[in-house]
């Protein structure tokens, strides 16, 4: 493997880890439901995201490791309360929904997540898609569509499918939000996104009247969060920095699978052929996931902004006096620079392309 091609298959490894690990959402979600109302329990599977991801940074304070990772600053704020708005609404549809529908039919809809996010990015953040992972898109969806059609037990469309539905919507707005976040602290992201949407739902729970729970349920949704949420939203941001948020999203597009792989064994649903068809048309969606990227010359303009970086590219010339080796955080300036490599687009990689 070059050392071009490095980063972006640690990405790739990052995007598939944070699927896995909130594709067991769905299926225990739909079990704590029994005990827990949808709308404390989106707000407690957000505050689970916050408060583990705080200890692990008072863990790392304690331990005095420096961060090399860059804070938030006041210019990020559109993007942190678009985020935070939108987070709050997400979960709380998609718990509703829950309510009125089938733990696989719910993963099931959520790859709709993936189209979402990607018109989103190529319509409003200019961000470039080639057509093969326009194919890869194509692929992922048919292999939901394998499955609704073919095993309608699992399902129906319904006021619940509409609600998930919508929560789709919701986070392809917040995945292109917090893609502009990438390249700052993403322990620093999680706690914002987890105290400040799980804040937002619980007082949604408080209007509604769904503070009522046994403490079982209250940890079990907690610690689910920090699972669920809290590492699976880190190891995102950190695959968003290189890949963008439409190929992140293709890759992401794993975990309804692994809730629906979830439900047969928590629900004690029989294995469907369909479903291992479309495993495996899923499986070459990732790969032309994968594959897909672009190489031509093109031209960075002048940018000053700060985030974790070493000298080891193409990108970050500047120096420093007395040098500095390995990867650190501060505000640098990127010169006008014309070349050409192997890039996808992330956000030092935001030039536009005719023939996208």
């Amino acid at each position: 493997m070059s050392a071009a091609a490095a980063p972006r298959f640690l990405a790739i490894g990052f995007a598939v880890l944070a699927a896995v690990l909130y594709g067991i959402s769905s299926p225990v979600s739909k079990v704590l439901l029994d005990s827990v109302p949808p709308a404390l329990l989106a707000a407690l599977l957000y505050l689970g995201a916050g408060i583990g991801m705080a200890v692990v940074s008072l863990v790392q304070t304690t331990r005095r490791q420096e961060t090399r990772e860059a804070p938030l600053s006041r210019k990020d704020l559109p993007y942190v309360i678009g985020m935070i708005v939108l987070d709050i609404a997400a979960p709380v549809l998609l718990m509703f929904g829950l309510t009125l529908t089938t733990a696989a039919n719910a993963s099931l809809l959520n790859n709709f997540e993936i189209v979402t996010t990607s018109v989103i990015a190529l319509l409003l953040f200019r961000e470039a898609i080639d057509r093969r992972l326009w194919f890869a898109i194509l692929l992922i969806v048919c292999a939901s569509i394998i499955l609704t059609v073919e095993d309608m037990s699992s399902f129906a469309f319904s006021l619940g499918s509409i609600f998930v539905l919508l929560a789709c919507v919701a986070w392809g707005f917040e995945n292109n939000c917090t893609r502009m976040l990438s390249l700052k602290d993403p322990v620093e992201i999680v706690i914002i996104k987890g105290f400040g949407a799980g804040g937002g739902a619980l007082l949604l729970a408080l209007f509604a009247r769904e503070m009522t729970a046994d403490l079982s349920g209250v940890l079990a949704a907690l610690l689910l969060g920090f699972f669920a949420y809290g590492l699976s939203i880190y190891f995102y941001v950190l695959a968003q920095r290189t890949l963008g948020a439409a190929r992140t999203s293709a890759f992401y597009a794993i975990a309804p699978f692994i809730g629906v792989g979830l439900s047969f064994v928590i629900f004690q649903i029989p294995v469907t052929v369909s479903f291992a068809a479309a495993t495996g048309i899923m499986i070459a969606g990732a790969y032309f996931a994968a594959t897909s990227g672009h190489r031509h010359r093109h031209v960075h303009t002048p940018l000053i902004h700060e985030h974790r970086h070493c000298h080891d590219d193409e990108h970050h010339t500047h120096v420093h006096d007395p040098p500095v080796e390995g990867e650190h955080s501060h505000l640098h300036t990127h010169e006008t620079m014309m070349h050409s490599h192997p890039h996808a687009p992330d956000l030092h990689h935001l030039h536009g392309h005719e023939d996208h």
